[in-house]
């Protein structure tokens, strides 16, 4: 136990509990000691008192908190189950049945056809005769107009873009410290009646200790950015003018000119010509006939069953949230008290010159 406290103590030391006797009685001076007078001297003595401090202390509350438990709650859903009902379908079944149906035959009858034969036919057609008639004619000549013409030019305007910038924010750790305690402080005794006492122990302390972290703030920075902007250019611009000139125009005059010309007249010439008589003759034709035959149709009844439905449910649970709670600490303050003291002030006598 010993070895331990000098090794976080760092030092202890042994005071006698029992004192042996001091003799308070004092021998008589000698006719040879110097004479003098007894007197009062104010002298001051250092005592360790024991002080209370206040010191906060970590300590954890009950509270109550409210959380979402899951709990299964039962409820009726409905299904639908299949069940065989028996049903009548209509089929067609192919049948071969033999029906007579029309049919073109083809036969050669005389007959008369009227053919076209070339002849001749004097006919006037009206030509036409190029002469020249003075005329105006439009022309486009060249001239100058000013116009004014919209361009775009890049401007530069001012806006905000949101930058980040970085800063620091003091926060606070919680951090343990040993910090000392002054003063004497009893230890206990050994096998001889010896009293041990230590000096400047340690303990632990929690601080909040100041961290800078960086975090990173919004800003507005004021940019340039481009824009474009209309203005009006004036520019000279070719057009064509439209003026009046004379020509002569060659034209066309008619006149009727005396051709022949070949026509066709009908003539009658007998010919063979092909017709087409009806006649009837056997087909079988595939007919479907119905029939009902019996079916098990599919259909879908309704029913309930118990299904189980996940909900939450609001409970009460105890957590324990840190509070700091003022205590208060012993601990040892020097002080220093004044005490007078009987001392003993020898006269001295001079002799000769003084």
């Amino acid at each position: 136990m010993f070895s331990c406290l000098k090794v976080i103590l760092g030092c202890y030391f042994a005071v006698p509990s029992e004192c042996g006797p001091v003799s308070l009685s004092r021998s008589k001076r000698s006719y040879h000691e110097p004479e003098g007078y007894w007197s009062k001297k104010l002298t001051w003595k250092t005592e360790w008192v024991k002080v209370w401090k206040h010191e906060k202390k970590l300590i954890w509350k009950p509270d109550w908190k409210k959380i979402q438990v899951p709990i299964w709650k039962e409820i009726q859903v409905p299904i639908w189950k299949e069940i065989q009902v028996p049903d009548w379908k209509v089929i067609n079944k192919p049948i071969w049945k033999e029906t007579q149906v029309p049919a073109w035959k083809e036969i050669q009858v005389p007959d008369w056809k009227e053919v076209q034969v070339p002849a001749w036919k004097e006919i006037q057609v009206p030509d036409w005769k190029e002469i020249q008639v003075p005329d105006w004619k439009e022309i486009q000549v060249p001239a100058w107009k000013q116009i004014w013409k919209p361009v775009w030019i890049e401007i530069q305007v001012p806006a905000w873009k949101e930058i980040q910038v970085p800063e620091w924010k003091k926060m606070f750790v919680p951090e343990w410290v040993k910090e000392g305690i002054h003063g004497e402080h009893y230890l206990g005794k050994d096998d001889h009646g010896n009293e041990y006492t230590a000096h400047d122990l340690w303990k632990k302390k929690l601080i909040w200790k100041p961290v800078w972290k960086k975090i990173w703030r919004t800003e507005k920075k004021q940019i340039w950015v481009p824009q474009k902007k209309m203005e009006w250019k004036s520019e000279w611009k070719q057009i064509w003018k439209t003026e009046k000139k004379q020509i002569w125009r060659t034209e066309k005059k008619q006149i009727w000119r005396t051709e022949k010309k070949q026509i066709w007249i009908p003539k009658k010439e007998q010919i063979w010509r092909t017709e087409k008589k009806q006649i009837w003759i056997p087909k079988k034709e595939l007919i479907w006939k119905q029939e009902k035959i019996q079916i098990w149709r599919t259909e879908k009844v309704q029913k309930w069953v118990t299904d189980k439905k996940l909900i939450w449910k609001d409970e009460w649970k105890q957590i324990w949230v840190p509070v700091w709670k003022s205590i208060e600490v012993p601990a040892w303050k020097k002080i220093s008290k004044p005490i007078w003291e009987k001392v003993w002030v020898k006269v001295h006598h001079h002799h000769g010159w003084d």
